[in-house]
């Protein structure tokens, strides 16, 4: 797995023989342009790819798990309309998930986040704003605003959060730096959806039951009506493989709250 540090170094260490060889011999100077290109287009990718776990760990499935179990989650919520929804259908299907939640959608809506807690599902940490700028936001900024959405919650229901998922998967080294100082679970994800595109709930639903298989962690939105049609369809599939959803922290035998 490629890691910023190992590439780092590794590039560093190529700068200087580049460096060193050309006291003897000229060196083109497109061959320290490439050098450069090739480091840029590995971070982009890296900040980009959750599973690269390029800039911080992050855990994405358990694949040694004996159990045949796997771990729902949404992201973007609570909505009030289509969170109930969700809830419902889980109901139904006595499964459990895991709702990473933004929190000004806490703060609109908490009935509704109270109601996750109360039908047993856990809940993370997806920021306070979800700022499309997030991934350009400082140590600081990024900080605040996973200690606010940790306040909020505790306040609220007396438990504080030790699951963070990146807004849009985005991590970078400011991010690194926050999940470290607060001593918190990144949580990625081994099969993604991609509810939020396009896509028809057709191709949606035939994209997660061709992946799936015990040990992973599905990435869903409690945001759209296609993917409540999309889940209802898919609870009935789990349930014919003998898949029982559960809550990440769960599968990942890790703890939710601290």
């Amino acid at each position: 797995m490629l890691r910023r540090k190992s590439i780092s170094i590794v590039v560093l260490v190529l700068f200087g023989l580049l460096l060193a060889f050309d006291g003897y011999t000229v060196i083109p100077s497109w061959v320290f342009a490439i050098l450069f290109f090739v480091f840029s287009l590995i971070t982009i990718c890296g900040s980009f790819f959750i599973q690269w776990n390029y800039h911080l760990t992050s855990l994405h499935a358990n694949k040694t798990t004996e159990k045949n179990e796997i771990a729902l989650t949404f992201d973007d919520g609570p909505n009030p309309e289509y969170t109930p929804q969700v809830l419902d259908l889980l109901g139904q299907h006595k499964a459990k998930a895991t709702f990473f939640c933004i929190g000004q959608h806490i703060e609109k809506h908490p009935e509704l986040f109270k109601r996750i807690i109360t039908e047993g599902h856990s809940v993370g940490n997806h920021t306070y704003s979800h700022s499309k700028s997030f991934g350009f936001f400082s140590t600081k900024k990024v900080t605040d605003e996973l200690n606010r959405t940790i306040a909020l919650v505790k306040n609220r229901t007396g438990k504080q959060m030790n699951l963070y998922r990146p807004a849009f998967g985005v991590t970078n080294p400011m991010i690194e730096k926050a999940v470290n100082q607060l001593n918190i679970i990144s949580i990625g994800w081994s099969v993604r959806s991609l509810d939020t595109t396009e896509r028809s709930e057709t191709i949606i639903l035939d994209r997660i039951t061709s992946k799936i298989s015990k040990g992973d962690v599905v990435l869903l939105h409690d945001t759209s009506q296609k993917t409540i049609n999309v889940l209802e369809r898919l609870l009935l599939f789990l349930q014919e493989k003998d898949l029982k959803s559960v809550a990440v922290d769960e599968l990942l035998q890790i703890e939710a709250y601290v």
